[in-house]
């Protein structure tokens, strides 16, 4: 069986007046995500850990900031495009583990709807879309509340070997 693993990362800061999502979902909080699209950090770190498994470059080679048609997209909608370039290329999720790292919100109550709208944008279970979250201990960029940061490992196999 041809198996491949990827990792992504991705960083975002936080600011007031915007809309916090991540997983997929949006969390009430006082503050979300700055940056081009939705600025979903956990559905772009997922995002760069399959095309990298994939040997398909990153995200942001795919979904280029400076281009308007990705303003204010929806990250479910790049993760199922990303899944569809790797079907392109012969490639399924297998699996993957991701962690987003931030002070708050808590995440714990929010994960089983992550894995809800998460797993069948990539055509797999549940089970198959594990989600932690840490603090940074107050430690940084992170624990002083201004941003937010999520790691994702990816396994991905051929179709057909």
């Amino acid at each position: 069986m041809n198996i491949r693993v990827g990792f992504g990362y991705d960083v975002h800061p936080l600011g007031e007046g915007r809309e916090l999502w991540l997983g997929g979902i949006k969390l009430e909080f006082n503050k979300g995500c700055v940056g081009h699209s939705d600025a979903d950090v956990l559905l772009h770190a997922i995002c760069d850990a399959l095309l990298g498994a994939a040997n398909l470059r990153d995200i942001g080679y795919h979904f280029p900031n400076n281009n308007p048609k990705y303003k204010g997209a929806d990250s479910k909608l790049l993760l199922k495009e990303v899944v569809n370039l790797l079907l392109e290329k012969g490639y399924k999720v297998g699996n993957i583990d991701a962690t987003l790292s931030l002070e708050a919100p808590k995440i714990n109550p929010h994960i089983k709807a992550m894995q809800e709208v998460l797993a069948p944008l990539m055509n797999v279970t549940e089970d198959e879309v594990s989600i932690k979250a840490t603090t940074n201990e107050k430690l940084g960029y992170v624990g002083r509340e201004e941003g937010v940061n999520a790691y994702a490992v990816a396994l991905i196999y051929k179709i057909n070997s």
